[in-house]
């Protein structure tokens, strides 16, 4: 490789594959997959090669902007900015309380550690609610895995029997390094298997060995009865789940009163299809599951995340190649905690310590005293990715301070009172923490293919100069730290850990003081890296045996190979009998016994609530990924090869019951809003079940002087708050009540 060439990251999914990119003249002009990271070895999608389209494009901001009193914007230099906002966050901390000021972010799919920064500005303010995506899909999961075993799983499918996708595509989601080639690689070995538990014919679908094809909403009772079977025709795996397991008795007693054949035709899969998978799933030497938005985002979503659990579980597929796993983190991007919080206006639950984004709106709009009154919005645009997006836009306005940091001008940042222009995920150092692999964990801080565009700063910069503007921090303090860092990592750990001692207060503002004091320290504009240095300590605390089998003595020798290997590191290499170690509870075994949802599983015998009705009789699945969707982070269309409209899905028998046309168009209705989208007749579709796409909707300029333009419909004009699920608020955007009609060619 020519030195032309510099190692990066994908940022369009959690996966964040290496590629390495040819640069010129600040284009990203030629992109493919890097063979030196060690996750994805070479692989990557079609989507990673249409980077520059967010790299380089018209909605990009170069300069701080204030509202003016007549709604519009105007251009601010950088000093101005920061004291004035930092001003403005000041008197809403003296004169409401600091828990008044609510913070929305922590990075987007690829760029976490700008984020991690937040907490130095927040947490001296008293700012402690905080919500970003996750709350949208993954707290109900987080929270029974916390009651399980404290911790994430994840199924090593690429050496899996048998492997288990419920409400996932991953040949277009991934989410699992080199999806599409461990795909294959399954669907070509006539010794393993493929199950998909999805209502859609999807790629993934289309290359199982089994797809129980559920009625959108249905997917709890076939878990159940995948669960039932297990228990009735004695599969379990009783050693597994006499040495590792408590309750497991109780969890059995409620399953062996399911009627499978009663639970198969509220599904919609025939019975014999549903025993032949229980039947796989009970009989392989190894089994991996991966639950995604298809169930985390409908009816009984936490349920659901519960039951496809005690399929791995009850056959004892954990701590074993091939199986699930619990796998070590380098920033823990979640709380798995049991314990849940409450909101202070609608006492909604705080799960994994994030406000629901279906409350948040409720949060702001009401007179309540403990009401959210200022809000700080980074790297994310919940105007347009929250349920109910009319009301969510009249929330973020009504607020005394909004502030919005991020590359381009959202839909989030049109309502804000200060805008800041961040530096792109290319022009500064940058990471994530979707560390999630087992028994070997990755971690890639990918340095900057350049500067950052004239006018905009880092968001670890934007950050530092908020907390200096507070002047919490007498920097003279610093000093020490200063000249530490500067004779080398270990006087600097010394001198670190003193400074800690002596002032308790400092860890409030923790990155802040790496920051300013290792940072400057740091080669190749990498500064912003200084907060991986606590972190890669800790991670040497938490799992050092697991650190050392990786090839790092300790947390600066894994700093510093952070710092140095350009496409990434191992930081931990587990053994499979680590897997027990990693559960926290005290006895370090499986606690399967979740009274709550024992309760609903048991009342699923009453059979599914139909919620669509004769006004709404179609059940809308808003936000499908496709191949050319990638939420919003890219908002110029031109990146789109097909499908550049987003199209409508819809089935056979829907389209010839409705007068639907394929390439036509038809409006969409549901009880918050209505849309137009052109129409596309598909198989994949079950009658009665349609799809829009994610990542459309949101608008881009035609050119430098034209007004912005809008492609695709925003598929959160149509969805409700209202609509989630009763343990962690997350919203039911894959189940929406909706009405199509068609529109006429000259309508």
């Amino acid at each position: 490789m020519t030195e032309q060439w510099q190692p990066s990251a994908c940022i369009l999914c959690e996966c964040n594959c290496g590629i390495v990119v040819h640069v010129e003249d600040r284009r990203l002009v030629k992109i493919r997959g890097d063979k030196d990271h060690p996750a994805s070895r070479g692989y990557t999608c079609n989507k990673a090669l249409r980077l520059d389209h967010y790299q380089n494009n018209r909605a990009r901001l170069t300069s701080p902007l204030r509202r003016r009193p007549d709604g519009g914007f105007e251009e601010i230099d950088w000093d101005t900015a920061i004291s004035e906002i930092a001003a403005g966050f000041k008197r809403i901390a003296r004169t409401y309380g600091g828990d008044k000021i609510f913070y929305y972010g922590g990075g987007g799919q690829g760029n976490h550690l700008g984020g991690a920064y937040s907490s130095a500005f927040l947490k001296p303010l008293g700012s402690h609610y905080r919500s970003n995506a996750l709350a949208q899909e993954k707290t109900g999961e987080a929270w029974v895995d916390a009651q399980l075993y404290g911790g994430h799983t994840r199924g090593e499918f690429e050496h899996a029997e048998v492997s288990v996708f419920v409400g996932k595509n991953p040949w277009m989601s991934h989410s699992i390094p080199r999806a599409r080639v461990v795909l294959n690689d399954i669907a070509k070995d006539p010794g393993r298997s493929m199950i998909v538990i999805d209502p859609v014919l999807t790629d993934t679908a289309k290359m199982a060995d089994f797809h129980l094809r559920t009625r959108p909403g249905t997917d709890a009772w076939c878990l159940a009865a995948l669960a039932a079977v297990l228990v009735q025709e004695n599969l379990c795996d009783e050693r597994f789940l006499a040495d590792h397991v408590n309750g497991a008795d109780v969890v059995r007693d409620v399953l062996r009163e399911i009627p499978v054949p009663e639970y198969a035709q509220h599904c919609g899969v025939d019975e014999e299809l549903i025993r032949a998978v229980a039947r796989r799933i009970g009989t392989a030497s190894s089994v991996s599951v991966f639950e995604d938005l298809g169930v985390q985002q409908g009816p009984n979503s936490t349920l659901c995340s519960y039951l496809d659990k005690l399929l791995w579980i009850l056959t004892g597929n954990f701590a074993k190649r091939g199986g699930q796993h619990l796998h070590s983190t380098f920033g823990p991007i979640m709380r798995h905690t049991p314990e849940v919080g409450r909101t202070p206006v609608t006492g909604a639950p705080i799960v994994a310590g994030l406000v629901p984004g279906n409350v948040i709106a409720d949060e702001i709009l009401t007179d309540h005293p403990d009401r959210f009154r200022a809000m700080i919005v980074e790297s994310t645009n919940p105007a347009h990715s929250l349920a109910d997006s009319a009301r969510c836009r009249a929330a973020f306005a009504s607020l005394e301070l909004l502030v919005v940091i991020d590359v381009a001008m959202t839909e989030t940042a049109r309502l804000a009172h200060y805008v800041l222009p961040a530096a792109s995920q290319f022009e500064k150092p940058e990471a994530t923490f979707f560390n999630l692999e087992f028994p070997h964990n990755t971690f890639h801080l990918r340095h900057p293919l350049m500067d950052p565009l004239p006018g905009t700063l880092p968001e670890p910069e934007i950050w530092a100069r908020l907390v200096r503007a507070l002047g919490v921090v007498d920097d003279a303090e610093l000093e020490p730290l200063r000249a530490a860092a500067r004779r080398g990592r270990d006087e600097f750990t010394t001198a670190f850990l003193q400074a800690m001692a002596a002032n308790p207060e400092l860890n409030k503002v923790l990155p802040y003081v790496l920051y300013e004091t290792l940072g400057p320290t740091l080669p190749d504009g990498l500064r912003g890296a200084a907060a991986l240095w606590g972190l890669a300590q800790r991670a040497a605390m938490t799992y050092p045996d697991a650190i050392r089998r990786a090839g790092h003595a300790d947390g600066n020798a894994l700093f510093d190979a952070i710092l140095t290997s350009r496409s990434g590191v191992t930081f931990t290499v587990h053994e499979y009998a680590d897997d027990f170690a990693l559960i926290s509870h005290p006895d370090r075994r499986i606690a399967l016994e979740i009274p709550e949802l024992l309760d609903d599983l048991r009342g699923l015998a009453a059979g599914p609530t139909p919620l669509t009705t004769p006004e709404f009789p179609i059940v809308l699945s808003a936000g499908e990924r496709r191949a050319y969707t990638a939420n919003d982070i890219i908002r110029d269309p031109a990146w789109r090869k097909r499908d550049g409209h987003g199209a409508l899905r819809v089935s056979v028998e829907d389209a010839a019951e409705l007068g639907l046309v394929d390439g036509g168009r038809a409006r969409i209705i549901t009880a918050t809003g209505s849309a137009e989208a052109t129409v596309e007749i598909t198989e994949a579709m079950l009658p009665g079940h349609a799809s829009l796409p994610n990542g459309f909707g949101v608008d881009y300029p035609d050119d430098d002087t034209a007004a912005p333009r809008v492609t695709g419909v925003a598929p959160n004009e149509l969805t409700a708050a209202g609509w989630r699920d009763r343990y962690a608020a997350t919203p039911w955007h894959k189940h929406v009540p909706a009405r199509l009609e068609p529109v006429p060619a000259d309508g």
